[in-house]
């Protein structure tokens, strides 16, 4: 008699312990203007951070600090990271996505390869002294077909550092540039360009004579990265993915 009491209250607590709600995390996410919040002005460019946001349960704030023009090393330079790391507190996620502005030479944001793996695993070290979960995200592919309607490698060295300092380091990686090129072969060439900001002249008032941009996303764009983003944390059996409330929508 006493062991199904003991029993019929044991179900009970985690019948209750069940329900309760997970503790309030943040997910900071630091990159460059594929992810970032756009200003008005640039609309109707969109950074997958943006839809993002509206994926999550009511434990999980997200705040994107990812800004336009970005690297590795700038975004620490102008002072972009401390107030993250200052901020962090245990069991947040730090999503990591970089690549687009270091691996151009003529840019002033470039950096070096050993450079940017360094500074990738700072990225991590810091993280993880706050006891915090880094995630590498490789970066997103550019749209770049080639003559024969094949989608074209655009990140491939800096997109390799990323994977093998994951590796090194035992980090959750999300490889969006191989998802991102999976997802622009299914679509095309042609309708692939719905993804991106790509406006004929005198279709919107921010850009009169129109824009064709291979790199930064429209509305609709910026959503699919994000589901790819999501459908990830899901794969990868992130403790996170027990906190998305919308589901993912397939390719």
């Amino acid at each position: 008699m006493k062991t199904r009491f003991l029993l019929a209250n044991s179900l009970i607590l985690l019948s209750f312990f069940s329900f309760l709600p997970g503790k309030k995390i943040t997910i900071w996410l630091i990159g460059d203007s594929t992810m970032s919040i756009k200003e008005t002005k640039a609309y109707p460019e969109t950074g997958w951070g943006m839809p993002f946001v509206f994926f999550w349960d009511s434990t999980v704030k997200v705040d994107n600090r990812a800004m336009n023009g970005r690297s590795t090393r700038t975004f620490m330079e102008e002072k972009r990271w401390d107030p993250v790391v200052h901020d962090l507190q245990e069991g947040d996620y730090v999503f990591i996505q970089f690549g687009h502005n270091d691996e151009v030479p003529s840019k002033k944001s470039y950096v070096p390869e050993k450079d940017f793996k360094a500074n990738l695993e700072k990225y991590i070290a810091d993280s993880r002294s706050k006891k915090a979960n880094p995630v590498l995200i490789t970066p997103v592919a550019r749209r770049k077909f080639d003559s024969t309607g094949h989608i074209q490698e655009t990140h491939a060295v800096y997109a390799q550092i990323i994977r093998d300092v994951a590796r090194e380091n035992n980090v959750p990686l999300i490889d969006l540039s191989e998802k991102s090129k999976t997802l622009y072969q299914q679509l095309g060439p042609e309708v692939s360009k719905h993804l991106f900001n790509y406006l004929v002249p005198g279709e919107h008032p921010n850009y009169p004579e129109g824009k064709q941009d291979d790199t930064h996303f429209s509305e609709l764009g910026a959503r699919k990265i994000a589901e790819i983003v999501l459908q990830e944390i899901k794969n990868l059996k992130l403790e996170l993915a027990d906190r998305i409330v919308k589901p993912v929508i397939k390719n």
